[in-house]
């Protein structure tokens, strides 16, 4: 038996595209019904409701209490003295008080401004004065009231030094020099033609006498103090500490020649038992030494008689000397005799032996 082959039918392209399009078309018509259909059942599920708008109005925070503006406080008024206006060209002339003690080189007191309106409005009774500022200080080369002051003429002193403190006889010799604006002094011991011990002094003359600059003592080795004047205060070579300078400030030589220059400016102004204090320099130290003035005495000297008025100096702690100065009324009031008494009772005498004029 013979198997015969079994074709499948021809199916041409037309007829193949017809038939795609109605399978599309049908499924769009599926599509679309069922897509009514779950759109009317959406609507008549959902439930109904109406929509509104919710307008919040925040709630007003109570205002900030409005802080006040601090009220000034009242302004004190001081009232101004009235100031007393100077007589023009008028000479000072301080006269030392008798029995008590009064510093001739104390800085002026501060005074009010000159230029204040003498008819100040006092302040008010409800308002109390407000304290007073304090007065400016001023500077440490200030100087009090003006003084008469007259240095004498270059000159060169000779002593002869007596005392218990060496087993020997000592001359000295005082060397006064200047030109009317810087200064030179020296004091020299000696024992024969050794040299003993020596003082130097160098500075400027001022309107209120000498302005010391350096001083120094030499006996082994030299030991000096200088005046740093623009920074108000001494240092030591020493290697100790610097001290304040004072106004009127004057060192272990010049004092010497500083007071004879004061009194022979105005003898009348340092009447006996008056007291004149100064800062006086020494090579390693700064101290207050109080002079008194004394009688007037006519003394016996080695080079003759000569009247002269004497101040001292009492010590005031334990180990300080005693200091007896007798100025020469005759020789512009130079130092024609010095005493200096140690704590212990050792003392050295210089007293005038003659006198010529330096260059």
């Amino acid at each position: 038996m013979v198997m015969q082959s079994i074709r499948p039918p021809t199916v041409s392209r037309r007829g193949l595209a017809a038939l795609t399009a109605a399978v599309l078309l049908a499924h769009v018509v599926l599509l679309q019904d069922g897509s009514l259909r779950l759109s009317s059942l959406q609507q008549r599920s959902a439930p109904a409701f109406s929509t509104r708008t919710l307008t919040l109005t925040p709630t007003p925070s109570p205002p900030a209490p409005v802080a006040q503006a601090a009220r000034p406080a009242p302004r004190r008024v001081r009232q101004r003295p009235v100031l007393s206006q100077p007589a023009p060209d008028t000479a000072v002339a301080t006269t030392a008080t008798a029995a008590s003690s009064s510093d001739l080189f104390a800085p002026p007191p501060a005074v009010a401004d000159a230029g204040a309106p003498a008819n100040a409005a006092p302040a008010s009774a409800a308002e109390p004065l407000a304290p007073a500022a304090p007065a400016p200080r001023p500077p440490r080369e200030a100087t009090g009231p003006t003084h008469a002051f007259r240095v004498a003429a270059p000159v060169r002193i000779k002593y002869e030094a007596k005392g218990n403190k060496f087993p020997y006889s000592l001359n000295a010799e005082l060397l006064w020099q200047h030109d009317g604006s810087r200064y030179d002094a020296r004091m020299a011991f000696s024992a024969g033609f050794l040299p003993v011990l020596s003082q130097t002094s160098s500075g400027q003359i001022t309107a209120q006498g000498l302005a010391p600059l350096r001083f120094a003592d030499k006996k082994r080795s030299e030991v000096a103090a200088h005046f740093v004047r623009e920074q108000g205060r001494v240092s030591f070579s020493a290697n100790t500490p610097d001290a304040p300078l004072l106004a009127g400030a004057q060192d272990r030589l010049s004092i010497l020649l500083q007071l004879g220059a004061m009194v022979a400016g105005d003898p009348g102004a340092y009447p006996q038992a008056s007291t004149l204090t100064l800062q006086i320099i020494g090579p390693r130290d700064a101290d207050i030494w109080l002079f008194t003035v004394g009688e007037e005495e006519t003394l016996a000297l080695p080079g003759g008689g000569q009247p002269t008025l004497k101040l001292l100096r009492n010590p005031r702690e334990a180990f300080d000397q005693k200091v007896e100065l007798w100025l020469a009324s005759a020789m512009d009031y130079l130092p024609v005799r010095l005493r200096i008494t140690e704590a212990n009772g050792d003392f050295v005498d210089l007293q005038w032996l003659s006198s010529e004029a330096a260059p």
